[in-house]
């Protein structure tokens, strides 16, 4: 869904106090059919969970051709999105020196090993620590140049380690995200999961929909299309270590079908057994493929199974 974008800056005042508020706006254009308002922000608004956008959007700081819209609504060619934000001093490009493994890296874009238990970016009580700020700190240690922005296509749970592509410019932003939109990528993750999985293959298919009480997402009849290949690798007496390749993109599928066929992944909090003591979640994003933003060759990056899990 590529996006033409205009951001201005306005200071309004408040009884007094001057307050100044960020308003992004975004041109919609070759809109995917039914895109949902939040999920369309989501991928242009990197540097913000999907919660911080659904609160925005139930505040009424969204507005879609000039009417405030929650983030269930769907957008189409053509409307007009404003976003109104606080222009905070310290935000989730604030640069940070952290530990980063990055993996390629071209002159539009990179990916990065991400390890678990690091957000992919801060949240409403998590401000610094992040990928992004990582990566703002990475990608901007030249004096005097232009701040890149690091743009993220796609996105891994905070538990999740694994292989992540980054874009450094707007174009390359642009031309990932559609492909990420058009399944034109290939993914493969690797997991452990309790019990032993009887079948060498299998094909995961139920739908996932989100509800009002924890964990939220989990399979619902009236929830979102949601396919997952499923590949047994080796088999343990109480564990089964296993390829997974999500066909559709929902919130937790991996870890929502796996729990659903009765063998959720080792160290799932959220949707695993009560009893498991694991340290961390055994859910690793292992291949990524897709094509070269400039080039339009195919690229293949591969991340082996973590020593530590």
């Amino acid at each position: 869904m590529p996006v033409c974008l205009i951001e201005s800056l306005r200071t309004p005042r408040f009884s007094g106090i001057k307050v100044s508020v960020a308003e992004h706006i975004f041109t919609v254009e070759a809109a995917t059919p039914r895109a949902r308002l939040d999920e369309f922000l989501a991928r242009q608004l990197t540097a913000l969970s999907r919660l911080h956008i659904r609160r925005l959007c139930e505040s009424g700081a969204v507005c879609v051709n000039g009417i405030a819209q929650l983030g269930g609504f769907h957008v189409t060619d053509g409307e007009s999105v404003v976003v109104k934000l606080p222009a905070m001093p310290s935000n989730s490009m604030t640069p940070e020196a952290l530990p980063l493994d990055i993996v390629h890296e071209t002159a539009s874009f990179l990916v990065v090993n991400k390890s678990a238990g690091m957000l992919v970016h801060p949240t409403l009580n998590v401000k610094s620590g992040t990928l992004l700020n990582g990566l703002a700190h990475y990608l901007n240690q030249t004096p005097d140049a232009a701040f890149i922005r690091p743009g993220l296509v796609h996105r891994l749970d905070r538990d999740t380690s694994g292989l992540l592509a980054v874009a450094k410019t707007q174009r390359a932003l642009s031309i990932l995200t559609r492909h990420w939109q058009e399944h034109r990528v290939a993914k493969r993750y690797l997991a452990l999961v309790h019990g032993v999985i009887a079948d060498d293959e299998m094909l995961v298919d139920a739908p996932i929909g989100r509800d009002e009480t924890p964990p939220f997402w989990r399979i619902m009849e009236t929830g979102r299309h949601a396919q997952t290949r499923l590949r047994v690798l080796e088999r343990h007496p109480a564990n089964t270590f296993i390829e997974l390749e999500p066909i559709t993109g929902r919130t937790n599928q991996l870890r929502i079908h796996c729990a659903h066929l009765g063998h959720p992944i080792v160290g799932d909090k959220l949707h695993g057994l009560a009893a498991d003591t694991a340290s961390r979640l055994c859910l690793h994003a292992a291949k990524l493929s897709f094509h070269d933003p400039d080039t339009g060759t195919w690229q293949e990056f591969n991340s082996p199974w973590p020593s530590r899990v």
